[in-house]
């Protein structure tokens, strides 16, 4: 979620004060926030199978048109059908077995009224005709819409980008990320002259004599709604493989000598993201970089990229440590969602912590790849000076509610806490291999990521996820001197937490075991000889007198 990494980067750049930063609220909900968050019937009823959108790209007018043909199956008696479109776009019509149906607009949900109940196990569509001039996004991708931008040398250069905003921004949809499409298609129309990239597959191009130019492309993976995606410009294209993996590359005329410099990263990448996590999961369709207006988002098999051909976060390092200078943020953590938000996703926005969590840790995995894994340990502990530790990482279900913007780092340090708790490196990447490949192409939830990194080691893990998870603060190891002993305990919200931590005492790692009762070790040594191997696991220490 841009929008939630924009506090992150606030932090790490100094472009807000405190004051601006501090108070997002996650009470104040509204119906609308209900009718997007939540799932009733007129959701669950049924279950997408195809979305086909058709649709004309008029940048003089930054105005669209067309339509989206959504292919579902009947879960159980469909009387009232929920879809989404933004209330500032026009209905033309929704049209049902050659028959224009009646429906009621209510904020931005659409409930469409069958004249017959659809029964269980129907398979069948609708015909969805809209148009309008979406909306424009201010500071994309920080906030949804779409971007009318130019290149310099003045042509149209189009993107989109509606994470948390909402897909239905711009197309009709079930906009919940718990129903994804097995499939999709986009056929749309820009002025000639001009391409259009989409997901997956490009199928063809169509001259439409009218001064427009229509452009073919295909999905067939699961995609969720916000991935779906279009992106306007005067491209220029070109390609490469890894393995049997296709890569694509749709950049800037201008721009094609440093792109081909730029995106051969993307190879070490790859050797290194199918090593610790598993293929790509989208093989079938391919994997695309396209440069855009805007920084850039994980759109599924056609990566939004716009970190100006830079190293680190538009030539900054995030961790503060140097180290995340020696490669490209956006090409990594973007691409990075292809496995942990795209192949693997959140039913509910509120666990998006599995989506930015698990994408912020590839950003280590990588550096562990390429420069070994003290250079990624030092990363991961250079990123939690973004961690404000202020409210939880699970946001409010069932109300399109994200959690705070600690979901990103933190959630990487929490990964890494763990595999430290793991203490078997062969343990913890098989493990993580394993939850890559049973979670593909699925919608999960924390209990699911929970339960699967659990099983996996005899250490009881629930505490440490209900501790990380759901409450603000770290785990505090108290430390007492006691004549020739050292005290140690847990003071934390969850009640009778227990965790193993390593301390280093006269140059020796030990590991110990706390609880939040007191515990005693016999040692020569004093309170200030004794440190936290911090590096590995994220919690706060005090002294206690």
């Amino acid at each position: 979620m841009w929008n939630k990494l924009l506090i992150v980067i606030a932090l790490f750049t100094g472009f807000f004060s405190e004051a601006q930063i501090v108070g997002e609220n996650h009470s104040n909900y509204t119906e609308a926030d209900t009718l997007r968050g939540s799932l009733r019937p007129e959701r669950t009823n049924f279950d997408v199978k195809k979305y086909h959108l058709k649709l004309k790209i008029e940048p003089e007018k930054q105005f669209i048109s067309g339509s989206n043909t959504i292919s579902f199956k009947v879960q159980e008696d469909l009387p009232v059908m929920q879809l989404d479109l933004f209330e500032n776009m026009q209905i033309d019509s929704i049209i049902h077995n050659n028959k224009a149906l009646k429906y009621e607009r209510k904020y931005n949900a659409v409930f469409i009224n069958f004249e017959d109940t659809l029964k269980k196990g129907a398979l069948d569509s609708i015909q969805f005709y809209y148009h309008g001039n979406p909306i424009i996004a201010e500071n994309a991708p920080w906030d949804g819409g779409f971007v009318w931008s130019e290149d310099k040398n003045g042509n149209p250069w189009i993107g989109v980008a509606v994470q948390g905003t909402g897909a239905s921004l711009w197309y009709p949809n079930k906009d919940h990320q718990s129903d994804e499409p097995e499939e999709a298609r986009m056929d749309i129309a820009v002025p000639t002259g001009l391409t259009n990239v989409s997901n997956g597959r490009f199928i063809k191009k169509t001259d439409l004599k009218n001064g427009f130019t229509e452009w073919s492309w295909k999905v067939i993976n699961p995609i969720n709604n916000y991935n779906i995606m279009i992106n306007v410009g005067k491209y220029a294209h070109f390609s490469d493989r890894y393995k049997d993996l296709d890569l694509d590359y749709y950049v800037l005329e201008y721009n094609l000598n440093k792109a081909k410099e730029q995106f051969a990263e993307v190879k070490d990448m790859m050797a290194c993201f199918y090593e610790k996590m598993g293929p790509y999961p989208f093989e079938e369709d391919g994997f695309k970089l396209v440069e855009t207006p805007y920084l850039g988002m994980e759109h599924q098999s056609a990566v939004a990229y716009g970190n100006e051909y830079k190293k680190g976060y538009l030539g900054r390092d995030l961790s503060g440590t140097g180290i995340g200078l020696k490669w490209d943020y956006i090409i990594i953590h973007e691409s990075g969602h292809e496995w942990y938000g795209n192949s693997i996703t959140a039913i509910d926005i509120a666990d998006m912590w599995i989506q930015e969590g698990f994408t912020s840790y590839t950003e280590s995995i990588y550096v562990e790849c390429r420069w070994g894994k003290q250079e990624a340990l030092e990363y991961l502990r250079g990123t939690r000076r973004g961690v404000r530790n202020k409210e939880t990482i699970i946001g409010d279900y069932g109300v399109n509610a994200e959690g705070s913007g600690d979901m990103y780092f933190k959630g990487a340090n929490i990964l890494n806490t763990i595999r430290s708790i793991y203490d078997n490196d062969e343990l913890w990447w098989d493990t993580f291999r394993n939850y890559t490949k049973t979670f593909k192409h699925q919608t999960i939830t924390t209990i699911d990521t929970e339960e699967f990194f659990n099983k996996a080691t005899k250490v009881d893990l629930q505490p440490v996820f209900d501790q990380y998870l759901r409450h603000a603060s770290l785990p505090v190891l108290q430390l007492r001197q006691a004549d020739d002993q050292i005290l140690y305990r847990w003071k934390a919200n969850v009640a009778n937490f227990k965790m193993p931590v390593d301390l280093i005492i006269d140059e020796e790692e030990i590991r110990f075991y706390p609880t939040s009762e007191w515990q005693s070790f016999e040692t020569g040594e004093e309170l200030d000889e004794l440190k936290v191997n911090d590096l590995e696991f994220y919690i706060n220490t005090e002294i206690v007198k």
